[in-house]
């Protein structure tokens, strides 16, 4: 058995991961892993931790958290220079509030299960989306981002939202239903080679992967290993029409709705017009603004089942 590293964010599920890490432990010894341990200690660290352990030989990782630690964790297997994306193998034991990367590949969230499911070696590559934009005063910033990334009151409510702990997800759901009536649509231009549209977003969703925000399908034309930029946008509606759509954006049929457009695409750019940009967010975490520039990583990232 190879040796994990195992990167464990202990502030992740209202702090579950941190309570329950002894447990899980055990687990680990129990089932005869070969693993080291290291725990976050502040926003992005995780990143570094990678880093730190791909020169130290580890190829392994696995989170223990939600879908910021899968973020991190991402971002740190693709941005690290010392071996190709590719010689790594990730997974998680989702312990987060939404779990969305998790829920594609029906990751359990009992330890023991995830464990032993990891035992079987079974991996699969998929893609991963990288955005340019602009975020703290530099125009060209970057991200890598597995599952998906909003814009507009997708970005709006992160902001609102990232600091902020909710008891369930109904409790989550009703700070989004209030904050819908603060948000204002800002006026953009979205263009790819399959489609332009200049419209007053409500929102863009740019997906490899199809959950969000606790198992909405907001892109639910998304194939992680498809090759291409699953995009679903929609202009401004009457808040009370977004409101009614509720159960569409959980089932899977939102672009059946008459206003909303899907399409697939390997790039694609937005930007705003006149003096109010769009906000952007990646897998939960909010960036920046635009101009954005998404593009694709086909096949970068190895997962273990």
């Amino acid at each position: 058995m190879q040796p994990w590293c195992i990167v464990v964010n202990p502030t992740a599920g209202n702090g579950r991961a941190g309570k329950r890490w002894a447990g899980i432990e055990a687990l680990l010894q129990a089932l005869g892993f070969r693993y080291t341990v290291r725990f976050t200690q502040y926003r992005h660290h995780a990143i570094r931790l990678v880093d730190d352990a791909v020169l130290q030989g580890y190829r392994y990782f696995l989170g223990v958290g939600g879908d910021g630690t899968c973020h991190e964790l991402v971002n740190g297997i693709l941005q690290q220079p010392h071996v190709s994306p590719r010689d790594i193998v990730f997974s998680m034991l989702p312990i987060g509030t939404g779990n969305d990367w998790a829920r594609t590949y029906r990751i359990p969230a009992d330890p023991r299960a995830r464990l032993q499911r990891l035992l079987e070696g079974r991996c699969v590559c998929q893609d991963v989306g990288k955005v340019v934009y602009y975020g703290n005063g530099d125009p060209a910033a970057e991200r890598y981002f597995a599952n998906v990334a909003g814009m507009a009151y997708d970005a709006f409510i992160v902001q609102k939202t990232e600091k902020r702990r909710f008891i369930s997800h109904i409790h989550y759901l009703l700070s989004v239903g209030r904050y819908l009536f603060a948000y204002e649509p800002v006026h953009g231009r979205l263009h790819a080679a399959e489609c332009t549209a200049e419209e007053c977003f409500y929102t863009i969703n740019v997906g490899i992967c199809r959950y969000s925000g606790g198992g909405m399908q907001l892109v639910p034309h998304a194939v992680p290993d498809d090759g291409l930029l699953a995009v679903t946008y929609a202009p401004r509606l009457p808040k009370w029409e977004v409101l009614l759509q509720t159960l569409r954006f959980y089932n899977g049929s939102l672009l059946r709705h008459s206003r909303v457009r899907g399409f697939q695409t390997k790039a694609l750019r937005v930007e705003h017009i006149g003096n109010v940009p769009i906000g952007l967010e990646a897998d939960g975490e909010y960036l920046g603004e635009t101009p954005a520039t998404f593009s694709i990583e086909i096949g970068a990232l190895q997962v273990a089942l």
